[in-house]
């Protein structure tokens, strides 16, 4: 059985005859095309991603524009390979990790980087994780099973995240509570504000208040965003001992109640609310 090749984005760029950065834009705006991803997060492209993205430069060429020309060849691309559908591909990853399965867990993962990086997290791997919550809160999950899913989505973002635009218009400090070792909410948080052209310093988990404050003062970013899963009521009185004027956005099960001077991120309305105060 032949295997059929696939191409690093750099090739698929030179073979297509658009730019590696229009390619990135086109997947990261529309969604096409939707290459597979490595272990390490790499695009890999096939043959048919490589004529669907020298159809779209010919149709651009002729002056339609890309949102239109996107979906006059989107029909032939979405059939030929679906995204992960959440509900079997959560199922599925529990499966795998109650049998100790690093392999099929990997695969599926993997299967997972099929969609555009933000889709990955805020479809497919938020609502995961907020499901292995509840079975361990339920009992019904063990912590081995909950490890073997949790870093393989850390490894995940992590990799999308050094692969992520770097445009650097803002700035912005992730960081986790002092008390919280949970860094995949965080690490989906800093995908978002660097897909929307922002620097990111990040910090991970179990940051202490002195250390925060004493990057925030040094690097003076735009905003500091902060994950709260179980430590909730650390975020009283945090600002205060940061930086007069130092902007706070928090998100995270355990931020459910607003602290003041802190603006909480619990959703798409969210993320834009903020992005179009800091254009």
């Amino acid at each position: 059985m032949s295997v059929e090749p696939t191409y690093r984005i750099n090739v698929a760029a030179e073979l297509s005859g658009v730019s590696e950065n229009l390619i990135r834009a086109w997947e990261r705006r529309y969604g096409v095309p939707r290459p597979a991803r490595t272990g390490g997060g790499y695009r890999s492209y096939e043959r048919a991603d490589i004529d669907l993205l020298k159809r779209l430069k010919q149709l651009t060429e002729q002056g339609v524009p890309i949102s239109e020309a996107v979906k006059l060849v989107d029909d032939g691309a979405g059939s030929r390979r679906r995204e992960a559908d959440p509900t079997r591909w959560r199922d599925e990853l529990f499966g795998a990790a109650q049998r100790f399965d690093q392999a099929a867990i990997d695969t599926l993962m993997d299967e997972g980087l099929r969609s555009p990086p933000l889709v990955f997290f805020e479809v497919l791997v938020a609502p995961l994780l907020r499901e292995v919550g509840a079975r361990w809160h339920a009992g019904t999950l063990s912590i081995s099973e909950e490890h073997l899913i949790t870093n393989a989505a850390r490894q995940r973002l992590i990799s999308l995240l050094s692969n992520a635009p770097r445009q650097a218009k803002r700035h912005v400090v992730c960081a986790c509570l002092p008390s919280e070792q949970h860094e995949v909410g965080l690490l989906g948080a800093a995908l978002h504000f660097r897909h929307a052209g922002w620097k990111v310093t990040y910090l991970g988990a179990r940051t202490p208040f002195a250390q925060l404050r004493r990057v925030v003062t040094t690097v003076k970013p735009d905003v500091v965003a902060l994950s709260a899963i179980r430590g909730g009521k650390a975020l009283d009185g945090l600002v205060g001992t940061l930086p007069p004027g130092t902007r706070v956005v928090a998100g995270g099960v355990g931020a459910k109640r607003q602290p003041d001077g802190i603006t909480l991120i619990n959703g798409p309305e969210d993320w834009d609310r903020l992005f179009k105060e800091f254009p």
